[in-house]
Formats: structure tokens, C-alpha cells, sequence
């Protein structure tokens, strides 16, 4: 049994249907859960003379991400589940797997959506990511 549920949420289609699929899981009966959504940094060159990346969270991004989240923990809330939110900024899968290890948790669930070509092998896979780094099983929910 999982006593401890950390569920990545982005707001995509994806994360949507991991959101609301995995929701009939018997086990989340007496998990505790956490949904998290992770925003990205934006990186700005602050000089062109050896200058260095600085995060840049700007209050529009971290608004549009607080909604995601909030979306999310509504959706949970009204197929009477309890969850807590937490807003991650950072790399998605570093964040991911610090904030699991951080709750201890047991699962990781994720939404997975198949691109193909170019575009996957540009930007990576999330959910494939996770399971190579996650310190518990992962949990993902594939839609086409």
C-alpha cells in the first residue's frame, strides 16, 4: 500500500488525465498526497563578459503556475480527495524527485504524452526521466 503520493501536475492533457485516471486508485483511500506543479526558470545572460545565468522567476509565470495548481487540487477536492499543493521552481525532474525523497513518498505519478521525432528527442522525456532518478516507483499515465 502507498502511504505517501507525490502527483506531478502541469495542467496538460496528460497531466489532466493522470490527475483524474489514477484518482480510483484503492490505495490513495489512506495515502497521504501531495500535488505539485514545477515551474520552470527563466535564464537571462546578465552581462555578455563572463556574466553567468541568473534564475528569473517572474510574478506572471509563478501566477499562471499557482493556477495550475490550484486547477488541480480543485479537481482532487471534488472527487473527495485531500491534498496538499506545493509550487516547485527549477528543473522538473530534479524538483520531482528532491520533493519525493523530501515527503518520503512511495509513488510518483505523472502524465505521459507520446511525441514522436524530433520534438522527443529535443525535449526529453519527463516521465522516463523520473524513472531513471526517482527514489520510489513512478506511475505513468500514458494518453496518445
Amino acid at each position: 500500500m502507498y502511504k505517501t503520493i507525490v502527483l506531478a501536475y502541469d495542467g496538460s492533457i496528460s497531466g489532466q488525465k493522470a490527475l483524474l485516471d489514477c484518482k480510483d486508485l484503492a490505495q490513495w483511500n489512506q495515502a497521504e498526497l501531495w500535488l505539485v506543479a514545477v515551474m520552470p526558470y527563466n535564464i537571462n545572460l546578465v552581462t555578455m563578459d563572463g556574466g553567468f545565468p541568473v534564475p528569473d522567476i517572474d510574478q506572471r509565470n509563478k501566477t499562471e503556475f499557482q493556477k495550475i495548481l490550484a486547477d488541480g487540487l480543485q479537481r482532487l477536492a471534488q472527487a473527495g480527495y485531500a491534498a496538499t499543493g506545493e509550487l516547485l521552481a527549477g528543473d522538473a525532474v530534479q524538483e520531482i524527485t528532491r520533493f519525493a525523497r523530501k515527503v518520503n513518498a512511495d509513488l510518483i505519478v505523472v502524465g505521459h504524452k507520446h511525441v514522436e521525432g524530433w520534438a522527443r528527442w529535443w525535449s526529453g522525456s519527463i516521465s522516463g526521466a523520473l524513472v531513471e532518478h526517482s527514489p520510489c516507483s513512478v506511475f505513468c499515465v500514458v494518453t496518445q
